[in-house]
């Protein structure tokens, strides 16, 4: 098998690349195309954005449990209801506020992992500890890619610190793995996908290069039968040649118009790094690339709250109402999955007199489009938002059901792996059916 580097090609970067991979047809019809995962690294506080709870309003300052020390500590921020829907939202989301109608709200999730070494794994791939195909690798896998010169499958935000799998495939063929996308763009300095471009050919030697290359794989690959690698490998080369125009062009905001910019928040210093992030995902999702993740970290509150989830709010709430904003205005909103959430919760009681500790047992997660009931709210957590009461959902059951509205049955979507078959679900999982349209 030829590696080596591909004149500027390293293939440390295509090894990650995930390729195209031929479309598949879904188990049923689909409500959605494709996802943007909006994904908050840290716990997003629900007390304080999205879960009201004017009894621990009431409560702040009183001993949460008798015997075993903490405070209760209500939210620093006022919650009013939006829309004609009536959604509880903080003060903190001016502008997504005024999306509410378009949100489906489930506010009792819940998970096993307390720690994000386990949970974001968790949530990503199902398995808290062990290497499992990631969410986005599952879609990939089950619907193939909608587009040719494009990646099925990127990632905005690596959350490498995390371990490498969050976006990986695991023991899915490597091509169903995220492409890495830096989120500067052409404004951001460097490229946007590491070693995209050819350092010292043309494109007409490119192209003869890749046919001696494509000749000397394939006759490697002809004799081991099948080595999933290799085959990732060669269509890796012709993929990012393919990329070293479309991705350059596609992440040029100069085609932007000002009012988009000006929406989205990009040139604040706020809002700049995650509006770019957003205007991406919308110009990704419109090129028909099937599975994009975007993000932040700076989510873990467990001191100076009110100080730092100013901050973090206000750095993803305009560019996120304007995503929104935009996927409905260009007719996208139908058929694409946004979902918004973080690897668990926060408590009602103090950490630090300022902050909050981490909660599995409630926290919130919000989807809109793509076959979801907007306007709904889903579950019900306790009076404190200590642990969900009504309506739980756990991090299963929302796999099964992002998959369903992709068309795609959860327990069928399976690959035989070391003797038996695996899926994202593992065994367990239910769809949650109150929440699709």
């Amino acid at each position: 098998m030829l590696r080596g580097t591909l004149s500027g090609f390293g293939y440390a970067a295509l090894a990650g690349m995930c390729v195209r991979a031929a479309t598949r047809e879904p188990h049923f019809s689909p409500k959605a195309k494709r996802v943007i995962l909006l994904y908050m690294q840290g716990g997003v506080s629900h007390l304080d954005t999205f879960d009201h709870k004017p009894k621990l309003q009431a409560d702040s300052g009183k001993e949460y449990a008798t015997g075993k020390g903490g405070r209760l500590l209500g939210s620093p921020w006022k919650f009013k209801q939006h829309g004609q829907s009536g959604q509880w939202i903080s003060e903190l989301f001016p502008h997504l506020s005024k999306r509410a109608d378009d949100l489906c709200v489930l506010t009792a999730m819940h998970t096993e992992a307390q720690a994000h070494e386990t949970a974001v794994p968790m949530f990503h791939t199902g398995n808290p500890l062990q290497a499992r195909p990631s969410l986005g690798a599952w879609v990939l896998y089950g619907l193939g890619a909608e587009t040719e010169n494009l990646p099925g499958f990127i990632a905005m935000n690596s959350l490498r610190q995390f371990g490498g799998n969050n976006h990986g495939s695991a023991f899915l063929p490597a091509s169903f793995q995220a492409t890495h996308v830096k989120p500067g763009g052409k404004d951001g300095g460097g490229d946007p996908v590491a070693n995209l471009k050819a350092a010292h050919l043309t494109p007409e030697q490119q192209q003869a290069q890749l046919r001696f290359l494509h000749r000397m794989n394939s006759r490697r690959l002809a004799r081991d039968g099948v080595n999933h690698d290799l085959e990732a490998l060669i269509s890796s080369y012709e993929m990012a040649f393919k990329m070293q125009s479309t991705v350059p062009d596609l992440m040029d905001l100069g085609r932007e118009s000002e009012a988009t910019l000006k929406a989205y928040g990009i040139g604040s210093t706020a809002t700049d790094t995650f509006a770019r992030q957003c205007l991406y995902a919308r110009k990704f999702a419109e090129a028909g690339v099937r599975f994009i993740e975007i993000g932040t970290g700076g989510w873990d509150h467990h001191k100076d709250l009110k100080a730092e989830m100013t901050r973090s709010a206000a750095a993803v709430d305009q560019p996120i109402a304007a995503l929104l904003a935009d996927l409905r205005q260009r007719d996208l909103l139908r058929d694409t999955l946004v979902v918004f959430a973080g690897e668990f919760g926060r408590t009602p009681f103090a950490q630090f007199d300022n902050g909050r500790d981490h909660n599995n047992r409630a926290f919130t997660v919000w989807m809109a489009g793509g076959g979801v009931k907007a306007g709904h709210r889903h579950g019900l957590s306790d009076d404190y938002g200590r642990e969900g009461v009504e309506g739980r959902v756990h991090i299963h059951d929302l796999h099964a059901t992002l998959l369903h509205l992709l068309g795609l049955d959860h327990e069928r979507l399976t690959y035989r792996y070391s003797g038996r078959d695996f899926r994202l679900t593992d065994v367990k999982g239910e769809v949650v059916r109150e929440v699709l349209a």
